[in-house]
């Protein structure tokens, strides 16, 4: 099913963290939070501001998102839990740094 969020709304995943702590402890999912991080899937055209003028989101598909921990509405599409919330609700956007590249690298 294909599904396109209204107005400044937006569509994500949450983006699953690791179970294994640095000292190597697994911790199960019963003792786990949901995670904060999403990848944005699909957005809305934005919203109308008071002069009928729409404007555009400031989040893009594919985007990796951080939200607040009780944001958004959980959804079920083709047996996918996601999330549709506002854009506002949206803290930031995770941007790539050399950091972790070269973390994985080693």
């Amino acid at each position: 099913m294909k599904f396109r969020p209204l107005h400044d709304r937006v569509l994500l995943r949450r983006v699953e963290e690791e179970n294994l702590t640095s000292g190597g402890i697994i911790i199960p999912d019963s003792a786990q939070e949901k995670p904060m991080e999403g990848e944005i899937l699909a957005i809305g055209m934005g919203a109308l501001n008071e002069k009928g003028v729409r404007v555009p989101l400031d989040v893009k598909v594919g985007d990796r998102v951080l939200f607040g921990k009780w944001s958004g509405t959980e959804i079920k599409i083709d047996d996918e839990e996601l999330l549709i919330m506002k854009e506002a609700d949206i803290m930031g956007i995770m941007e790539a740094t050399g950091k972790k590249n070269a973390r994985k690298a080693a």
